[in-house]
C-alpha cells in the first residue's frame, strides 16, 4: 500500500515538474506582451487563428496565448494570473481537472485555456452549476475576451431558440449543464434544421467539475410529455389511505430508503379498498399506487427531500447542493403521491420523449476538461468514465487553516445547545462564523435557535437562494453570522472584512456530515482562502443521519465503553474522525455503484439513440429526394411480411399476405388472390413492390412542386420516427424496472437488458418502416396542394401532416398567391417569404 502511495505521489510530482516548466515559457513572454500597446496585442488574435488555420497546433501556441490572455487580464480587470493558475490552465487545455482549493482563482484560471481553444473557431462551451454563475462568469470574463476581439454568449433557458442559436454560435457560450443536456435534445426532437440552435459538441470547460458529472450524474436529463390520464383521483384515495396507517403497519428499511406493508396493513388496504386479495393480478395498478403513497408520507421529508413553493408546486431539493431543481420532476409517480400528500395540484403523468445521462452527454464533446476545488476522492470515476486526470495544483501561498476534530454528541438536542454556545461566543468577540447545514429543514431550525438566544444571522438556502451573492458577500464580515445550506460551498467567494484576520478568520462550523467526503470539504474551503487565516469545526450526534445509517460498530462499543450518562457530554478523538470518514468512503462506493448502473444501462440507449438522431439529422438536413430511402423501405417492409407469413400452409400464406397488402399497400379492389398464386415468395415481393411503387409515384404526384415533395416526405419519416422512438424509450424504462428481477435467476440484470434492448430496438425500426409504408400509401393528399405540417411536437402522440392552402391575400392588402418559399417577400423586408409573411404558411 505505501508503494503505490508513494507512487502516485511521484507522478503528481512529476506531473507538477513538467506544468511547472511549460508555465515558466508562458512567463518567458511576458515581457514582450506588456510593451505592446492595446492595438498590438489586440492584432495577436486574428495572428493566432492564421496560424491555426495554415496547421499550426494550439499546444503550439499555448505559450505566447496564455502570455496574451494574462496581459490582457491584467489591463482589462486588473488581475495577473499567478503560475499555479498558468498550471491549471494547461491542465485543462489537456482534457484533465486540475483540482485548485477555493479562493485560487478558478474563473480567472479558465479565461487561458477557453481563450486558447476558442481560437479554433468550433466554439467553446463553459458549463456552471447555475444561471447566476454563468451569467457573472460571462460578465466579468467576458470583458477580456471581447477585448480580444472573440465573441462571448450566455445561454439561459429563458430564450427563445433564435437567442440560443446566437449564443451558441459565438466562439464562447457559457451555460448551465442541464440547458446544453436540454439544447441538445430538443435540438433532436425539431423537425427543421434552421430550428436548432447547437453547433456540433467541441470543447467543455466544466466548472465544480465534481458537482456536474458525479454528483449529478445518477439523474438523467428527461424531456417528457403528459398522457392522458384519469388516474388523480387513485393518487388521492391511495394516500387518504396510508394516512390512515400507524408504525405497526408498514416496514421501513433505514439504509435503502425502502417501505413496504406488513400483514397488518395488507389487511387495513383490502378493507379500505373492499379487496378479496390487494396482490391479485387485477390491483397491480393500485398497489402502486400504494407503494408511491407509502415513499410520499414517510421516506419523503419536506423541506430535506423537497419544499412547496409559493406557487403550490413540489420543488425537488438537490441533496448535493440544497438548492431547488426548478423543472424536474421524481418520476414512477412519486411526485404526484407528493403532491396529493401535500395537498397540492396534482400534475398529469407524463411520457419520456428523449433522455440522456450526463456522463454520456459530455462525453460526446471532442475534448471535455473540469475545474474545482474537490475531486482527488473521485479520481478513479473521473479516469474511468471521463478518461480525465485529476492534478492537485499547489496553492499560491500555503493554507493557514486551522481544522479541528469532529466533536460528537448523544443527541440532535445537546449537539445544536452546543452549536449556538460556539456561535455565540465567536459572535460577540467579532469573529464571522458560518454555519454549513445538510438540510433546509436543519438550518431552519439553526436559525430559530439563534433567534431565540438573541444572535442576529443571515440564512441562505434553497427557499432564498437568490439573495445569494448579496448574503455571501458579507459573510466574512466582523460579527456576521450566516447559515447556509450546501449551495452556499459552490462558486462564491468570502472576503475578510477589516479586523478579521486578527480574530482568527472566518469559522466554518458544520452541523454534520455529508455522505460525501468533497461536500464536507468544499464547505470547509469557505474559509482561510489564499493563505488567510480560518477555523474549521463539525459537530455530530449519534442520532444524525449519516451515523444512524452507516455509522460504525466500532464507534458505538467505543461509546459504551466511554459509560457517557450526561446528555451534553462531548468527545472529541481523530479515531471517531477517522471512523466518520470510513463511513463517508463506503457511502461514495455505494453511490459510484450506482452511477456505473446507470451509465451501463445508458450505454444500451446511447448506441440505438444516436443511430436514431444520426438519421433523424440526415434526414432533417436533406436537400434532396428522400424517395429512394422510403422505398427502401416499402421493400423492406413487403420483404418481412411475406417472409412472415411464408412460413403458414401456402393457402392460408397467400390470404395473409393479401390482406397484408389491401390493408396496407394497394387498395382493396386492385389486387385479388389470383394474382399471387402461382408465384413463388420473391416474384411476390417483386409483384407487390411494383404496386407499391405505382401507388407511391401516384401519391407524389398530388404535391405541387418538388420542395412540396421534400416537405412531405421530411414530415412523414419524422413523424412516424418521433412516434416510434418515444414508445420505444418508455418501453425500455419499463425493461429496466422489470429486468432486475432476472437477478434471482442467475442473469446479469445488464446483459440481458442489452440482449432484450437490441431485440427491441431491432422491432421499433421494423416498426418504423410498416408505418411509413402504411401512411405513404394510405395518406390522403389533396390534389395539387402544397403539403405542410400544422403541427410537430415531439411530445404528443399524434402528429400529423395537414393539406391547407396559403391565404392568397394578407391583411395589408398584398397579394401572396403566386409567391415562393425562398421568393423575396413582396412586402419589402429584403427577407425571403418563408422568415416574413410565410412564416405562418411555412
Amino acid at each position: 500500500m505505501a508503494n503505490i502511495l508513494k507512487t502516485v505521489i511521484e507522478n503528481d510530482k512529476g506531473e507538477l515538474r513538467k506544468l511547472e516548466k511549460t508555465a515558466k515559457k508562458v512567463e518567458s513572454y511576458a515581457e514582450e506582451m506588456a510593451n505592446l500597446t492595446d492595438e498590438q496585442l489586440q492584432a495577436k488574435t486574428p495572428e493566432f487563428k492564421e496560424r491555426y488555420q495554415k496547421g499550426e497546433s494550439l499546444d503550439a501556441l499555448l505559450p505566447e496565448a496564455f502570455a496574451v490572455v494574462r496581459e490582457a487580464a491584467k489591463r482589462v480587470l486588473g488581475l495577473y494570473p499567478y503560475r499555479v493558475q498558468i498550471m491549471g490552465g494547461i491542465v485543462m487545455h489537456h482534457g484533465d481537472v486540475p483540482e485548485m482549493r477555493t479562493g485560487e482563482g478558478k474563473t480567472l484560471t479558465a479565461t487561458m485555456p477557453v481563450y486558447l481553444n476558442a481560437l479554433a473557431g468550433k466554439g467553446v462551451h463553459v458549463i456552471t452549476v447555475n444561471e447566476y454563475l454563468s451569467t457573472r462568469d460571462a460578465t466579468e470574463m467576458g470583458e477580456v475576451y471581447s477585448w480580444l476581439g472573440l465573441s462571448v454568449g450566455i445561454n439561459l433557458a429563458a430564450k427563445s431558440p433564435f437567442e440560443k442559436r446566437e449564443a451558441y454560435n459565438c466562439d464562447i457560450t457559457y451555460s448551465t449543464n442541464s440547458e446544453v443536456g436540454f439544447d441538445y435534445l430538443r435540438d433532436n426532437m425539431v423537425v427543421r434544421a434552421e430550428d436548432m440552435v447547437q453547433r456540433p459538441l467541441n470543447f467543455a470547460l466544466v466548472d465544480e467539475v465534481d458537482s456536474v458529472l458525479i454528483d449529478e450524474a445518477r439523474t438523467p436529463l428527461i424531456v417528457s410529455g403528459p398522457v392522458s390520464s384519469e388516474t388523480n383521483q387513485l393518487y388521492v384515495r391511495a394516500d387518504m389511505f396510508v394516512k390512515t396507517l400507524t408504525k405497526d403497519d408498514y416496514v421501513i428499511d433505514v439504509p435503502t430508503k425502502t417501505i413496504g406493508l406488513n400483514d397488518a396493513g395488507i389487511d387495513k388496504a383490502e378493507d379500505y379498498f373492499h379487496l378479496e386479495n390487494l396482490y391479485d393480478l387485477d390491483n397491480v395498478a393500485l398497489t402502486h399506487y400504494i407503494d408511491n403513497a407509502l415513499r410520499a408520507n414517510y421516506i419523503m421529508l419536506l423541506d430535506i427531500d423537497y419544499v412547496v413553493s409559493e406557487d403550490q408546486e413540489i420543488l425537488i431539493v438537490d441533496q448535493f447542493t440544497g438548492r431547488t431543481m426548478e423543472g424536474r420532476r421524481f418520476s414512477d409517480g412519486l411526485h404526484q403521491a407528493i403532491e396529493a400528500k401535500e395537498n397540492v395540484p396534482i400534475q398529469e403523468e407524463s411520457k419520456t420523449s428523449a433522455s440522456i445521462t450526463y456522463q454520456n452527454m459530455f462525453r460526446m464533446y471532442k475534448k471535455l476538461a473540469g475545474m474545482t476545488g474537490t475531486a482527488k476522492t473521485e479520481e478513479e470515476e473521473f479516469r474511468e468514465v471521463y478518461n480525465m486526470r485529476v492534478i492537485p495544483i499547489p496553492t499560491n501561498r500555503p493554507v493557514a487553516r486551522i481544522d479541528h476534530a469532529d466533536l460528537l454528541y448523544p443527541t440532535l438536542d445537546s449537539k445544536f445547545r452546543a452549536v449556538v454556545a460556539d456561535v455565540k461566543a465567536r459572535h460577540e468577540k467579532g469573529q464571522p462564523v458560518l454555519v454549513g447545514t445538510v438540510a433546509v429543514e436543519t438550518s431552519d431550525l439553526i436559525s430559530k435557535k439563534l433567534v431565540e438566544a438573541g444572535i442576529p444571522h443571515e440564512v441562505l438556502n434553497a427557499k432564498n437562494h437568490f439573495k445569494e451573492a448579496q448574503i455571501i458577500m458579507n459573510a466574512g464580515q466582523r460579527g456576521a453570522v450566516t447559515i447556509a445550506t450546501n449551495m452556499a460551498g459552490r462558486g462564491t467567494d468570502i472576503k475578510l472584512g477589516e479586523g478579521v484576520r486578527e480574530l482568527g478568520g472566518l469559522c466554518v462550523i458544520g452541523t454534520e456530515r455529508h455522505e460525501s467526503r468533497r461536500i464536507d470539504n468544499q464547505l470547509r474551503g469557505r474559509s482561510g482562502r489564499q493563505g488567510d487565516p480560518g477555523e474549521s469545526q463539525f459537530y455530530l450526534s449519534l442520532e444524525d443521519e449519516l451515523m444512524r445509517r452507516f455509522g460504525s460498530d466500532r464507534i458505538k462499543a467505543f461509546l459504551d465503553r466511554m459509560n457517557l450518562d450526561e446528555e451534553d457530554a462531548v468527545i472529541k478523538s481523530r479515531m471517531l474522525t477517522r471512523q466518520v470518514e470510513s463511513a463517508q468512503k463506503r457511502v461514495e462506493g455505494n453511490n459510484y455503484d450506482t452511477r456505473k448502473q446507470v451509465l451501463q444501462y445508458d450505454d444500451v440507449m446511447r448506441e440505438q439513440r444516436e443511430i436514431i438522431y444520426a438519421e433523424r439529422r440526415d434526414v432533417i438536413t436533406a436537400d434532396r429526394d428522400l424517395g429512394p430511402e422510403i422505398k427502401a423501405m416499402i421493400k423492406r417492409t413487403i420483404d418481412r411480411a411475406v417472409d412472415a407469413h411464408s412460413r403458414s400452409e401456402r393457402p392460408e400464406a397467400l390470404k395473409a399476405i393479401l390482406r397484408f397488402a389491401s390493408s396496407n399497400i394497394v387498395s382493396e379492389d386492385s389486387i385479388s388472390l389470383s394474382d399471387l398464386e402461382g408465384l413463388k415468395d420473391a416474384e411476390i415481393k417483386d409483384y407487390l413492390y411494383d404496386l407499391a411503387s405505382a401507388v407511391y409515384n401516384s401519391q407524389i404526384s398530388k404535391l405541387r412542386d418538388e420542395e412540396a415533395i421534400r416537405e412531405f416526405q421530411k414530415v412523414l419519416i419524422l413523424m412516424v420516427v418521433d412516434n416510434k422512438w418515444t414508445d420505444h424509450i418508455d418501453a425500455l424504462d419499463q425493461l429496466r424496472s422489470s429486468v432486475g428481477l432476472r437477478g434471482y435467476a442467475q442473469n446479469n440484470p445488464v446483459v440481458e437488458y442489452q440482449a432484450e434492448g437490441f431485440r427491441m430496438f431491432q422491432d421499433m425500426i421494423g416498426a418504423i418502416e410498416f408505418d411509413v409504408t402504411r401512411t405513404m400509401m394510405k395518406a390522403q393528399i389533396h390534389e395539387q396542394e402544397r403539403e405542410r405540417v400544422t403541427s410537430h411536437t415531439t411530445t404528443t402522440a399524434e402528429k400529423n401532416i395537414a393539406a391547407q392552402q396559403v391565404d392568397a391575400v394578407d391583411a395589408s392588402g398584398i397579394d401572396f398567391s403566386n409567391v415562393k418559399r425562398n421568393d423575396r417577400c413582396p412586402c419589402g423586408s429584403g427577407k425571403k417569404f418563408k422568415n416574413c409573411h410565410g412564416r405562418k404558411q411555412f
